[in-house]
């Protein structure tokens, strides 16, 4: 099919939707974004210059293959696009929505000009895709009589169950919470992934034959070994859910939380789950210090904005990123450059360069404040960092009546799963693996658990992959 607008990367620039006023926004937890018109993503999708080598699959942890899909939403082809799409990613309607799109980095286009929006093309096909009713539930023709048990109902371990079950495995899915979804459902704020379109997903794979036990906790409510016992292969894909703390004076107080304690909370109330002896964190009337400059930080500033939070502040220990990609960061690298989110755009500071020194505490042994420096940090030749100094002059203290630590995560939870199934963690805090299989006959891992903290679109490939490895071993087995 002809390319209908070649010269489309001169015409058109770089469009994306516009979003809600802040001040409207902050009052709700409903997606930001207002709907952008479909003839203006042709327009988006005719940017693409369907290069000779295209450079977004490397960038694609998925290997989607978008200068196809680009050309046939060029074209309005959208069943077309579809069908390309939905052959490598089992969840646009997720990445469409909270990728960081590495695929864009890597566009040629990016070069010298912005690149195409790609993220908002897939999100296009797929929503196109549910309104047309191309997507349905998939239920193989024949089943294979083997069973697979999964735990973990993350990005992981529903790609997986998709790929076994469409290969006519029998899968169970086991939850801890009382809804699958793992941080889809209870890590991500609704204004950024709105859960019906969590429960639709769901609601397809039950439709497909996929059944899930939530509200049970493998190795605690349910021996492990009674799966292996019922299961003819299990995949552990629970996720590297330790936080990373922070060593300091004061860290005993009150009032200091990790961040997906306090997004799990604000997801549960949206849901209608919360109840009291859940426990309550909450920003309203509060001094926030947000400690970490990642996604998850930003999303306890967009929570705190809408609880009520009377000053959100961002601090994290690296330098500023440049607004721009420097010479040390060429393409197709993904840029290391400064992030600016939804969250940034309602309010609050941000602060580089910031090392915790201390907590503080009142009388009643609650948070007042807490007591930073400033860090000069040492690069060699090509940008990289060898250390800081603290710059003792810079001492003082931040007002901060709740403390949010968004460091990031350090590996999986162990205990009774892991030595039930025979499991261990090496000493990067990575699951014991050959591939994705564990030392244990017919136990595998993915996801997190297995690569450490990652990206949703990355814990999506490795379900896949682990798929594949799921159903050769059983074949192999069967013979």
């Amino acid at each position: 099919m002809p390319h209908p607008n070649p010269r489309g990367f001169l015409e058109y620039h770089r469009e994306t939707p516009a979003s809600r006023l802040p001040e409207e926004r902050v009052r709700d937890y409903r997606d930001i974004y207002l709907p952008f018109p479909k003839d203006r993503i042709l327009n988006q999708a005719s940017r693409c210059m369907g290069c000779g080598v295209p450079f977004c699959h490397d960038g694609c942890p998925l290997g989607n293959l978008i200068p196809d899909f680009n050309e046939a939403v060029a074209n309005g082809d959208w069943h077309r696009a579809y069908q390309l799409l939905s052959a490598t990613n089992n969840f646009p309607e997720f990445t469409g929505r909270i990728c960081p799109a590495p695929c864009e980095g890597s566009c040629v286009l990016g070069i010298n000009h912005p690149p195409v929006t790609i993220e908002l093309i897939e999100k296009s096909i797929i929503e196109q895709a549910f309104a047309h009713g191309w997507v349905k539930p998939d239920v193989p023709e024949k089943r294979s009589g083997k069973k697979v048990a999964i735990i973990g109902s993350g990005p992981a371990g529903l790609a997986a169950a998709e790929q076994l079950n469409k290969a006519g495995h029998l899968v169970t899915v086991f939850e801890r919470a009382k809804r699958p979804g793992g941080l889809l459902t209870y890590g991500i704020p609704d204004f950024k992934l709105e859960k019906w379109v969590v429960d639709r997903r769901l609601d397809l794979m039950r439709e497909s034959g996929i059944e899930f036990t939530c509200d049970v906790q493998v190795g605690t409510d349910i021996d492990a070994s009674e799966l292996r016992s019922s299961y003819d292969a299990i995949l552990v894909a629970t996720g590297a859910t330790l936080p990373r703390d922070i060593q300091a004076e004061g860290r005993e107080l009150t009032g200091i939380n990790y961040a997906m304690d306090f997004l799990y909370r604000q997801n549960k109330k949206v849901y209608g789950e919360w109840r009291p002896e859940i426990g309550e964190i909450t920003a309203t009337g509060k001094d926030v210090v947000v400690i970490g400059g990642g996604d998850t930080g930003s999303d306890c500033i967009g929570t705190s904005h809408r609880q009520g939070a009377n000053s959100v502040t961002q601090i994290t220990w690296g330098d500023r990123l440049p607004d721009h990609r420097v010479a040390e960061n060429p393409w197709p690298e993904q840029p290391r450059t400064l992030q600016t989110t939804s969250s940034h755009e309602e309010g609050g500071d941000r602060e580089w360069s910031i090392i915790t020194d201390a907590f503080l505490g009142d009388e009643n042994g609650h948070i007042r404040a807490i007591r930073v420096v400033t860090a000069k940090w040492n690069y060699d030749d090509k940008g990289r960092r060898l250390g800081f100094e603290r710059m003792e002059e810079t001492l003082r203290e931040i007002p901060c009546t709740l403390a949010l630590i968004s460091m990031g995560f350090k590996q999986p939870e162990t205990g009774s799963l892991f030595e039930q199934l025979g499991m261990s963690v090496d000493e990067k805090g990575k699951t014991v693996a050959k591939g994705f299989q564990t030392p244990s006959e017919g136990v595998f891992v993915a996801g997190d658990m297995r690569i450490g903290q990652s990206l949703v679109v990355n814990a999506i490939f490795e379900g896949r992959e682990a798929a594949t490895a799921i159903d050769t071993w059983l074949k192999k087995t069967a013979k």
